[in-house]
């Protein structure tokens, strides 16, 4: 019995260790990046997303969304991975805010699989690098 218990130990251990991006997804998440702040330039993070600029949400990856509003883009890194986040299937990020401005560093987004109602993964917020048209 103590070696069962050990087993499923470990077995949760491995299962919370981060396996670190391959270079292929690694690429892909750039050139995704690039793709939406073409003709942009980042300028320096802010800590809260207003609510109306967080709309339109563009899932790059399972560490970084990006929210679009007109000519500008936030760009948003998770501290760790949203698992599932832009896998296949019906999932939705779900994030609650409580009363503050926005949706802000620290916040934490569920990843919900919509099909079945439940939670699948989830992560919080790091700052938004907002990326706005570059002057000629």
């Amino acid at each position: 019995m103590r070696c069962i218990s050990l087993l499923l130990l470990a077995a949760t251990v491995a299962s919370c260790t981060a396996v670190p991006p391959s270079p292929e997804h690694l690429a892909a998440r750039q050139a995704r990046i690039q793709e939406l702040t073409a003709g942009k330039v980042a300028q320096a993070p802010i800590s809260c997303l207003p609510h109306q600029f967080a709309n339109d949400m563009v899932t790059i990856d399972e560490s970084t969304v990006a929210f679009k509003d007109g000519n500008r883009v936030y760009v948003a890194h998770m501290d760790g991975p949203c698992s599932n986040l832009g896998g296949a299937g019906n999932y939705a990020l779900l994030t609650r805010t409580t009363g503050t401005p926005g949706l802000c560093r620290g916040d934490i987004a569920h990843v919900i699989d919509t099909s079945a109602n439940v939670t699948v993964g989830a992560c919080t917020f790091m700052d938004f690098i907002p990326y706005v048209p570059a002057r000629s």
